[in-house]
C-alpha cells in the first residue's frame, strides 16, 4: 500500500502549481490587452490659450503714454476691447497674425481702464480674460512752449527755445532733455544749454546753413519730469532755415553792411548808442517786428526826467530784450555815418529802415562791434551766440 500512495502524492504536488501558473499567465495577457492605465494617464486635448497683459491686472500709477498690449500664447485673438470707467472705448489694433493687440491712442491721467480679450485656441471653446489698471494722477503738470513755431522760416542765428511752464515745479533737467528730440537735415552738431531752471535752448556750433530742415518733438505727455511732475501735452514743429542774412554795424565807422548769403548787398550810414547809453557789442538775433513802436525808456529803468524818452518810431526791429532796436530816426540823419547819438538803438533813415524792416526775419543776425559799450549778455534776448561753444557744450546744468 505504501508504494501505491507515493505516486499519487507526487502527482498532487505537481498538479497544483501547474494550474496556478496558467491562471497567472492568463491574467497578464488580459491586463496587457485592456488599454487601461492608472487614473490621470488618459489622453488630453490642447491647452487653453493664455493672455499676457501689459499693464498687468491690478497695476497702479501707470503712465498714460505706456502702450497697452495683450499677447496670446497658444491661440489667436478673436476680440479685444479697452474701455475706461465710463465705458468709452480706446481704439486699438490686432496684429495680422492675431497673436497680439495694442492700443493706438494714449490713455488719460487718473483713470481706470479694463482690457478684455477673447482668444481662440487650437481646440476647445473660446476664453475671455481681463486686465484692469489705473493711470497715474499727477500732483502737477508742466506745459512746454517752443520757439520757433511749426511752419516758420527763420534766420541762421535762431536758437531752438523750450520753456517749461512757471505754474509747475521746475523739471529735472536730464529728464527734460530726454523728452526733447531735435532732428536736422543735413546733420548739424548742436547741444543744449540751460538759461534757468525752466528754459533750455539748443543751437548749432556755428550759424545754421540756409535750407536746413529742423524737426522738433517734445515727448511730454505721460512722461515724468520729476517727483509728481508730469508732462501736459506733446509738441511738434518743423521749421526751415532761410537765407543767411547778417548785418554788421560798426560803432567806429558808423556804417552798417548787409550781407545776404555771403554777399554784401548794401551798406548804409547808422548811428549807435551815445557814450552815456552805448549799444552792446556782440551777436544779436532778431526777435520782433513793429511797424510803429512807442519807445519808452522808463520800461528799462530810465525815466524821462532823468534823461529818458518816450518817442514813437517807425520800422522797428527788436534785437535784444534790453531795448535795442533797429529803427527809423529822421531826427538823427545828420549824425548817421558820423557820430553815435542814440540811447542804444541803431538809427537809420526812413528809407533804409523800411528796407531793413522788409528784409529781416526772425533769427537773422546783427553783429555790433566798436560800440564803446559792454558785451551783450547771453540771457538778453537771444544772446546765445555770446557763449563760446566749449562752454555751451557743458550745458550749464
Amino acid at each position: 500500500m505504501s508504494e501505491g500512495r507515493n505516486p499519487i502524492g507526487v502527482l498532487s504536488r505537481v498538479g497544483r502549481p501547474t494550474v496556478g501558473l496558467v491562471v497567472g499567465l492568463v491574467g497578464l495577457l488580459v491586463a496587457g490587452c485592456s488599454g487601461g492605465g492608472a487614473p490621470g494617464e488618459q489622453e488630453q486635448g490642447p491647452p487653453a490659450p493664455v493672455v499676457q497683459f501689459a499693464p498687468q491686472n491690478g497695476a497702479k500709477d501707470v503712465s498714460p503714454a505706456a502702450p497697452v498690449t495683450a499677447k496670446v500664447n497658444g491661440g489667436r485673438i478673436v476680440n479685444a476691447t479697452l474701455t475706461n470707467a465710463d465705458g468709452k472705448q480706446v481704439p486699438g489694433q490686432v496684429s495680422p497674425d492675431g497673436a497680439s493687440w495694442s492700443s493706438t491712442e494714449k490713455a488719460g491721467y487718473g483713470k481706470t481702464y479694463t482690457l478684455s480679450v477673447t482668444a481662440q485656441g487650437r481646440g476647445g471653446p473660446q476664453v475671455t480674460q481681463q486686465s484692469t489698471f489705473t493711470t497715474v494722477d499727477p500732483k502737477s503738470q508742466t506745459y512746454v512752449s517752443m520757439i520757433p513755431l511749426d511752419g516758420e522760416t527763420v534766420g541762421v542765428g535762431q536758437p531752438l527755445v523750450f520753456r517749461f511752464s512757471k505754474k509747475a515745479p521746475a523739471p529735472d533737467k536730464a529728464k527734460a532733455e530726454e523728452a526733447i528730440k531735435v532732428a536736422t537735415e543735413p546733420h548739424v552738431e548742436g547741444a543744449f544749454y540751460w538759461f534757468n531752471s525752466r528754459e533750455v535752448h539748443w543751437r548749432p556750433k556755428d550759424y545754421w546753413k540756409p535750407g536746413t530742415k529742423v524737426s522738433l518733438e517734445v515727448d511730454a505727455y505721460g512722461r515724468e519730469f520729476g517727483k509728481g511732475l508730469w508732462g501736459e501735452e506733446d509738441r511738434k514743429a518743423t521749421i526751415t532755415i532761410g537765407d543767411r542774412v547778417v548785418l554788421k554795424a560798426d560803432g567806429a565807422s558808423h556804417q552798417m553792411s548787409v550781407e545776404k548769403n555771403g554777399q554784401v548787398i548794401r551798406t548804409m550810414p547808422v548811428s549807435l548808442g551815445k557814450p552815456e547809453f552805448p549799444s552792446n557789442n556782440g551777436v544779436h538775433v532778431v526777435t520782433e517786428h513793429h511797424r510803429t513802436k512807442l519807445m519808452d525808456s522808463s520800461t528799462y529803468g530810465l525815466p524821462v526826467e532823468a534823461g529818458g524818452y518816450q518817442t514813437e518810431v517807425e520800422w522797428a526791429v527788436r534785437i535784444s530784450n534790453g531795448g535795442e532796436f533797429l529803427h527809423a530816426a529822421p531826427w538823427s540823419v545828420a549824425d548817421q555815418g558820423h557820430r553815435n547819438v542814440s540811447h542804444g538803438c541803431i538809427n537809420m533813415s526812413n528809407e533804409n529802415a523800411e528796407w531793413i524792416f522788409n528784409l529781416l526775419k526772425k533769427g537773422d543776425v546783427v553783429e555790433i562791434t566798436n560800440s564803446g559799450g559792454p558785451n551783450l549778455r547771453s540771457w538778453d534776448g537771444f544772446g546765445d551766440w555770446q557763449i563760446p561753444w566749449p562752454e555751451w557744450q557743458k550745458g550749464n546744468k
